[in-house]
């Protein structure tokens, strides 16, 4: 994001980076005198009928935005209230606050660290600033101001830099004179917005808010050739509503993809299929293991052999657990890299375990297909554990777990 004053106008870019496939713009009026209404955008769904707000602006001019980043666990602040809905807690700042003081006073009642895993900023329509970190507090009231995936208080500008996009965002400002017109901003925005190579993870939405004229131009999934431009005063004058982003832009490509790529987080059948795989590895590993213990050793397979088939199929079960349990797995680059687990990391090379040892086994299963001394319930197991693997492999290949097929 960045905020701009140029000539008495404080503009504010946001872009939101995430493979949401539900991205709104939502208006709400006042509730309770000396409020104040205010538009937001988001796309990460809480339940059934709210939306986190990701940014926004109130009738005041007070914008905020949200990003994602770390911050070293500490403990949380003593004798402050208690955040127990983030939906709530954040709309309530914008209904209640109209300068960065009323914020910071807002927010000092809280135990803010709630929010370990982002940095918010919050600025008024007179340029000034406060970023909120979970366990700090920074006002400013720099003319330009950049803010990335990043902690400001923890993070060195070398650091800082290595984001593409905030370093994008840098080079353009330092190259080109400021200035608050649309085109200006619009640039601005391209220059740090991401469209990865993988599904998903692009600019989901571009939103820039002017604190002058209480208005806000949105662009939808990082196509900056369209624009809809929403003025605050004017949609809250039809009342509260919400407005569905893909219904009102035009078709796009790179959304479509990305709303057709299945996984266990948006497609629930492929966490049952996930839990049910895992399920029967675990049982024929079982029985595999049994097979070691019936009288006639000659009819069974070697312990070599149960021992490569039952630990591929532990390690591929403890797989199974990192991929139902870690959303970034599926749009980020492979290997996964997790920013604060080394097993989970490790576990990305799990798919090119499976890849090289699949061969082998196959071929193991055949020669035992062949033999007259092996029984045909221990052929039905090899044969239905590399059923499965092959399974896994079609998976695998379709989220772009092997890195030289991205």
């Amino acid at each position: 994001m960045y905020k701009l004053t140029v000539d008495g106008t404080t503009m504010v870019g946001c872009n939101h980076d995430a493979w949401y496939t539900t991205p709104k713009i939502w208006f709400e009026n006042a509730k309770f005198p000396g409020e104040f209404g205010a538009g937001f955008t988001g796309a990460r769904e809480v339940d059934s009928k709210r939306t986190s707000p990701q940014s926004g602006m109130n009738t005041a001019g007070l914008t905020f935005s949200r990003l994602t980043s770390y911050y070293p666990k500490q403990e949380p602040y003593k004798g402050r209230l208690k955040i127990l809905d983030e939906a709530d807690y954040l709309s309530s700042i914008l209904h209640r606050c109209a300068t960065v003081e009323d914020v910071m006073k807002y927010i000092e009642q809280y135990d803010h660290s709630f929010f370990i895993d982002d940095v918010f900023i919050y600025i008024d329509s007179l340029g000034e600033y406060l970023i909120v970190e979970p366990y700090n507090l920074i006002k400013g009231n720099d003319p330009t101001y950049l803010l990335a995936n990043f902690c400001p208080s923890i993070t060195e500008s070398g650091q800082a830099r290595k984001m593409d996009r905030y370093r994008n965002g840098e080079e353009f400002i330092n190259a080109h004179q400021l200035n608050s017109s649309l085109a200006y901003l619009t640039a601005l925005s391209d220059t740090m917005h991401v469209s990865r190579s993988r599904n998903g993870d692009g600019t989901l939405i571009t939103s820039i808010w002017d604190t002058k004229s209480k208005s806000v131009n949105l662009y939808f999934y990082h196509a900056y050739d369209s624009t809809i431009q929403y003025v605050l005063a004017e949609e809250l004058a039809k009342g509260d509503h919400l407005i569905s982003l893909p219904a009102v832009f035009p078709k796009n490509a790179d959304f479509e993809r990305l709303i057709n790529y299945k996984t266990p987080f948006n497609t629930i059948e492929l966490r049952y299929l996930l839990v049910a795989i895992a399920a029967f590895l675990l049982f024929l590993s079982m029985l595999l293991f049994l097979s070691l213990f019936i009288k006639d050793r000659l009819s069974s397979i070697s312990t070599k052999g149960v021992l490569m088939f039952s630990v591929l199929n532990l390690i591929l079960i403890a797989y199974l657990a990192v991929l139902a349990t870690n959303q970034y797995i599926y749009y980020f680059d492979a290997p996964y890299i997790h920013h604060s687990s080394a097993l989970v990391s490790a576990s990305s090379y799990t798919p090119f375990l499976l890849l090289l040892m699949i061969g082998p086994l196959i071929f193991f299963t055949i020669q035992k297909l062949k033999s007259k001394h092996t029984k045909s319930w221990v052929k039905t197991i090899l044969v239905s554990n590399n059923i499965l693997f092959l399974m896994l492999c079609a998976g695998f290949a379709y989220w772009g777990l092997y890195s030289f097929w991205n």
